[in-house]
């Protein structure tokens, strides 16, 4: 007898959930190994910023039964949202878990902002990825990317491998 897949609830994180979030978020950087080690041993985001942001409604997850499988985090962006952080498990990789996260906070946005992230340019599951979900690489970057930038290169990032992408918000006319 097949059983359909048990369904994913997108929610508001809960302060109690930080460590269980960053559990998933060291968890998901193990894709890295080989590829780019120093992120696979790099500490997942300090509590005190996951709390931060979870106060200011701007950390959601996707729960499948009791259990946490993914999560975004965001802040506001001139005008728009930027995406700090999305991570599935990779046991759950291939469900359009990020997919639906992200369209979670692009219904935040009112019609003319746009959710911004940056990631790694030729990281099958990052740049590819977010190119596949309507994401376009942006051509110069505002004063907010370049601080944003800058906050990278001071915890050793490398710059040249990351590109910044931007989505527009659209929505339907009624």
């Amino acid at each position: 007898m097949n059983s359909a897949p048990a369904p994913i609830l997108l929610r508001p994180a809960r302060v109690v959930e930080v460590e269980t979030i960053r559990a998933l978020e060291r968890a998901s950087a193990q894709r890295f190994l080989g590829l780019m080690d120093a992120i696979a041993a790099d500490e997942p985001t300090p509590a005190p910023l996951l709390a931060r942001r979870i106060v200011e409604s701007g950390l959601l997850v996707a729960e499948i039964g009791d259990a946490i499988v993914g999560f975004v985090m965001f802040r506001p962006l001139e005008g728009g949202l930027y995406v700090e952080q999305l991570d599935v498990l990779p046991a759950f990789s291939g469900r359009r878990i990020g997919a639906a996260l992200l369209d979670a906070v692009g219904v935040r946005l009112d019609t003319g902002g746009a959710l911004v992230l940056s990631t790694f340019r030729d990281v099958p599951w990052n740049a590819p990825y977010y190119a596949r979900l309507g994401f376009a690489e942006v051509g110069a970057l505002t004063p907010a990317m370049a601080e944003i930038r800058g906050e990278h290169l001071a915890r050793g990032l490398d710059e040249g491998a990351r590109v910044f992408m931007r989505r527009p918000v659209t929505r339907d006319a009624p």
